[in-house]
């Protein structure tokens, strides 16, 4: 697809592009191409993440990622990363989409959702009110989950971080992880006119191509199918 076809939209709202996805699944090898592509094609553009993202969801972040919310349990592990998110949107997340700025971030609520949600076994209803105080109506314009077999994803993840330790979510099970990409998957089922599915088996390059002809045909054309004309 032709990176001439795309033309920079009139003023207004920016997006708001998530993506999702297991250990080792790619998230910010492909967050960071598309951010390339995005700014190339003269749309403002940041890159942002979760836990984290903002100066006080990165100490809560440490913290998660520690091991410490696991010790307090799931419940209390949902809060931590409730009030890590509510810190990312009030400043970073929310005014950057007020200035049109097109916001890219490695993980949002779905994760929550599968993470906490179905593995942790915290209630819907607790997860349902975490979102109406931490993100409102805020929701995502378009989620990319990156789908890989799990024996594949936790290779890459160990090849990544060497001989560092793995984090929280790293050092769970097979079982585990497992468990997390059919969250996802259905997640992805659940939600079609949002979330896409993507195989993230292939090289960068060829899954980069996928993430970009999904994001052109959904929020960089028309309903008629033409490129959007600059205002």
């Amino acid at each position: 697809m032709a990176e001439a076809t795309v033309k920079r939209t009139g003023g207004g709202r920016g997006r708001f592009i998530t993506f999702e996805g297991g250990e080792g699944s790619g998230k910010s090898t492909q967050i960071k191409a598309l951010a390339q592509r995005l700014e190339a094609a003269k749309l403002r553009t940041i890159v942002t993440r979760e836990p984290g993202g903002s100066p006080g969801a990165e100490i809560i972040r440490h913290l998660v990622l520690s091991g410490m919310g696991k010790l307090l349990g799931a419940d209390a592990e949902t809060l931590l990363f409730a009030a890590a998110r509510d810190d990312h949107v009030r400043n970073v997340i929310e005014p950057a989409l007020n200035q049109g700025i097109w916001v890219l971030c490695d993980r949002f609520s779905d994760s929550t959702r599968a993470y906490q949600g179905r593995l942790g076994n915290v209630p819907p209803e607790v997860l349902n009110a975490m979102e109406r105080v931490t993100i409102g109506d805020l929701k995502p314009d378009l989620t990319i989950i990156l789908d890989v077999p799990v024996e594949i994803g936790l290779c890459r993840a160990a090849a990544r971080r060497g001989i560092g330790a793995p984090d929280r979510f790293e050092a769970e099970d097979v079982g585990f992880h497992r468990d997390l990409r059919e969250a996802y998957r259905q997640i992805a089922a659940d939600e079609p006119q949002r979330c896409v599915l993507i195989d993230a088996t292939p090289d960068p390059a060829t899954v980069a191509a996928s993430v970009w002809a999904v994001l052109h045909d959904r929020l960089l054309t028309t309903p008629a199918g033409n490129a959007v004309n600059s205002a």
